[in-house]
């Protein structure tokens, strides 16, 4: 892998190569919208009307994938894929958000600005993992890596289920000051929409009907969110550059799988071209692929799942992982990591450290 390139160098070459059309938002994808309104509504509707808890269940997972479809689709409308219009960007945005609880106008400084600004950077990359010597100084992060790594992984992948709107409220604690005065009121209201809506939904369903109707599908949408999500950077290394073909990773999954999830794991293409459309990604890819074999990073989900659970979640450094608990490195995308290094790989001479922790020897 070669030294770290800047997005712009990506997108100058692309832009040359690629027809006009692909940078233009594709309206036709906002259909979607009333399609997993409406899924949604009749799974609701079924859930209510069925005595037969099986049936409840079932019915959950119909209004479970509504939910992460809109997800999708949100990201998508705030990025201005699918409209330019501000309203209509923000008032689908905010609909297609509702299920995850997250406010548009906060998730487009969050997501948009800082995280697509500041991709894997060490601390300006509000998504980000933390190295070694900046992590153990938090008390919970140091309690953690304590455990065992087959127990963290569990325990990781268990937060899947709630993380993605979990973090969401956290980054309203962290940028709501960022938010000009005249801003403020619009995110607030943004964020706690979402839970007049679902609390209404409660009143009007009951508890029984509400764990089917909201909390099975909400739990079932958040998890398959961070599945993508704790993929598609989690295993790269740290960059101070913003490089999408070093910091970023596109999963693969069967075709009418990436139909159903509106194409989300083309992750590095929408990197390079935040505003581009699914619809042309696996275009872009292959321009791409063309242009920079050597630099793309590409896994099955399945793959970066397993790379995920049996790797740690902090860095040694920008290339690679380490297990505290052990001293064991690991490479990241592009820097060695693969079966063979993780099947392989040895103990590396340890000693302890003040903080608890072992720290390796270099």
């Amino acid at each position: 892998m070669t030294e770290e390139q800047h997005l712009r160098e990506y997108t100058k070459a692309l832009k040359a190569r690629l027809p006009r059309h692909f940078f233009e938002p594709v309206p036709a994808r906002l259909v979607y919208l009333p399609v997993f309104l409406g899924l949604f509504g009749l799974c609701a509707w079924g859930i209510v009307a069925t005595p037969y808890v099986l049936l409840k269940l079932l019915l959950s997972l119909g209004a479970g994938y509504s939910f992460i479809g809109m997800g999708f689709l949100a990201h998508e409308i705030l990025h201005g894929a699918v409209t330019k219009n501000p309203i209509v960007r923000s008032v689908a945005g905010t609909i297609a958000f509702l299920p995850l609880m997250v406010g548009a106008r906060l998730w487009r400084k969050w997501h948009n600005v800082e995280h697509h600004g500041h991709t894997q950077h060490p601390e300006d990359d509000p998504d980000a993992m933390g190295a070694l010597e900046s992590a153990i100084q938090r008390p919970f992060v140091k309690w953690m890596f304590r455990q065992v790594p087959a127990l963290r992984s569990f325990f990781l992948f268990f937060s899947f289920s709630f993380w993605f709107t979990f973090h969401a409220h956290m980054m309203l604690r962290r940028f709501l000051p960022d938010f000009k005065p005249a801003e403020r009121p619009i995110v607030l209201f943004q964020a706690v929409l979402p839970m007049l809506v679902w609390l209404l939904v409660l009143l009007w369903v009951g508890p029984l009907n509400f764990l089917f109707v909201f909390v099975l599908p909400w739990l079932m949408a958040n998890f398959i969110a961070m599945s993508f999500i704790a993929t598609n950077h989690l295993l790269n290394p740290i960059t101070e550059t913003n490089d999408p073909l070093l910091n970023s990773l596109t999963v693969r999954n069967p075709r009418w799988l990436e139909w159903l999830t509106l194409g989300f794991g083309y992750h590095i293409e929408h990197h390079v071209f935040p505003a581009l459309s699914p619809k042309y990604a696996h275009l872009v890819a292959q321009k791409i692929k063309e242009l920079w074999p050597e630099r793309y990073n590409e896994l099955p989900h399945w793959k970066a799942l397993y790379y995920l659970w049996k790797t740690p979640r902090l860095y040694r450094d920008h290339r690679n992982l380490i297990e505290p608990t052990t001293g064991l490195v690991f490479g990241t995308l592009g820097f060695g990591l693969d079966d063979g290094k993780i099947r392989q790989a040895g103990l590396i001479k340890k000693k302890p450290n003040r903080k608890g922790l072992s720290q390796s020897e270099y």
